[in-house]
């Protein structure tokens, strides 16, 4: 199998940086759904899929999230034309049957609040990530952050569901010149091992 180009791998890797500086241009319904259907080929364990997102586009959606954003984050998510709530599902283990048809898997989290949480927020991450790798393919920027009230996010949005939110990520086209040089990177041989 053959990798991706030299120009692909600049807009996945090397020219991506976390705006937060939007233009004022519509991400279309059809852009937001091929998103989520890049990112939901994530692995998961035992494909539990646990990623559940609300994607913000309305001014009144996005009224409804202000108030839980920390102040640093409030400019920059009221101007993105797109804000994903990035949330777990905490009864995952519920859909093995359709996820996982080929095991009994669902007694290895059902009862054990330990292993669910654990199971959610690796694998709700890692979703996370793809969905942040799929919208940049789609020629997106991606803002993602921490920064917010997660249990009053979470009353407003998931009230009544088992839904947990874990991070935030604005999306739309970034505004450029990016205002200044990447920040460092830790070198291979200051991160990594090869044993």
């Amino acid at each position: 199998m053959a990798g991706i180009t030299e120009a692909d791998e600049k807009i996945l890797f090397g020219d991506a940086r976390t705006y937060s500086v939007w233009e004022d241009r519509e991400v279309p319904e059809e852009t937001i759904r091929k998103i989520y259907d890049l990112a939901k080929t994530a692995p998961t364990a035992a494909n539990c899929q646990p990623m559940r997102v609300v994607f913000l586009r309305s001014a009144e959606a996005k009224k409804k999230l202000e108030p839980c954003l920390d102040a640093g984050n409030v400019k920059k998510t009221m101007s993105a034309p797109v804000t994903a709530i990035v949330a777990g599902d905490t009864r995952f283990y519920e859909h093995f049957d359709k996820l996982y048809p080929i095991a009994d898997v669902k007694s290895w989290y059902e009862g054990k609040p330990d292993m669910i949480e654990d199971a959610v927020l690796r694998n709700t991450a890692l979703q996370g990530a793809y969905l942040i790798m799929a919208a940049r393919s789609l020629g997106l920027d991606c803002g993602p952050m921490s920064g917010f009230n997660k249990e009053m996010t979470d009353e407003i949005f998931f009230k009544g569901t088992p839904y947990k939110s874990n991070f935030l990520c604005n999306i739309g086209y970034g505004v450029r010149p990016y205002p200044h040089p990447r920040l460092p990177r830790f070198d291979f041989d200051e991160a990594c091992q090869i044993l």
